[in-house]
């Protein structure tokens, strides 16, 4: 039997499960914390921090065993252990070290192979060697700035980038929809990207002041993209009802002048499922939950 793991983030396993039901993706067994196992086919859920794909169940004889079972597999491990702490914690000792440095402004996540595992009973390990986030248990680390920024919703931005593996570069163009106070247009002008932040606010002064923003008055509903040039990257933390920012995403997109979207789609009490799977059946579309998201998700659509 194949399974398939999905990781719940903190407090939101009624997100997971609710997504998990909709689309007809049954429980193999009894969750086990946060985790979700199914032998049912895998799907791209929205609500999982982490996936693990193609998990397996493996009996141990004692720590050591544990340990050599994961190294032969493959050399990169993260722990979950919801139970059991204390023997997962003495098998984790024997695995090979892997780093937890926060990622700093501008890097990426490293490309190896990151596994995951759990001791479901004291003598059975569940492990997957192939897993969507290349962080332990979803949880990304950045080096926070807790200075520059005028507000730490930067921090989405900042994460979707590093999951992506590709920022904005010095002579492209971005475009920050509902900018202000500016977290999000600070994210972009440090990548040496030409700025224009629209909102009907204005900026706070230090990230007005860069010399690569200019701040545009205005409703970013208002906006037609046949009125401006090509943007590299489209950007839009904007509060307002999913089914609106649907429509201004496809408009962007219908116009054929952006390249790179990047959106957080916010909830406003209970979640509509449904519009999450309108904006992931967008052809070169993916919906995730960041780190860093609250009880919204990230839209990412690449042309």
């Amino acid at each position: 039997m194949t399974l398939t793991g999905y990781l719940a983030p903190v407090d939101l396993e009624h997100e997971l499960r609710d997504e998990l039901a909709a689309a007809g993706v049954r429980p193999a067994r009894r969750p086990h914390g946060r985790l979700v196992l199914s032998s049912d086919p895998p799907i791209e859920a929205a609500w999982a921090a982490n996936t693990w794909h193609d998990v397996e169940e493996i009996r141990i004889t004692s720590i050591g065993h544990a340990a050599k079972e994961l190294r032969d597999r493959q050399r990169n491990w993260a722990m979950y252990a919801p139970v059991h702490g204390g023997r997962a914690k003495l098998i984790a000792e024997k695995l090979p070290h892997v780093s937890a440095r926060p990622v700093e402004l501008g890097d990426v996540v490293p490309d190896a192979p990151l596994g995951s595992w759990t001791l479901l009973e004291p003598d059975l390990l569940l492990a997957a060697t192939r897993c969507t986030s290349p962080f332990p248990n979803g949880e990304a680390r950045l080096v926070e700035d807790r200075d520059g920024p005028p507000s730490r919703a930067y921090l989405k931005l900042y994460e979707a980038f590093v999951r992506l593996r590709r920022w904005p570069a010095a002579g492209e163009t971005c475009l920050d929809l509902g900018a202000s106070p500016g977290g999000w247009t600070w994210v972009l002008a440090h990548t040496g990207a030409s700025v224009t932040a629209v909102d009907k606010a204005p900026l706070a002064d230090h990230v007005a002041r860069l010399p690569n923003v200019r701040w545009r008055e205005g409703s970013a509903f208002a906006l037609d993209p046949r009125d401006l040039p090509p943007v590299d990257w489209w950007c839009s933390d904007i509060i307002c009802y999913p089914r609106r920012l649907l429509g201004l995403v496809e408009r962007w997109i219908d116009a054929g002048t952006v390249a790179n979207l990047i959106a957080t789609i916010k909830f406003q009490g209970l979640t509509d499922h449904g519009i999450v799977r309108e904006f992931a059946a967008i052809p070169g579309a993916h919906v995730l939950h960041l780190h860093h998201n609250k009880h919204e998700l990230t839209f990412h659509w690449h042309a």
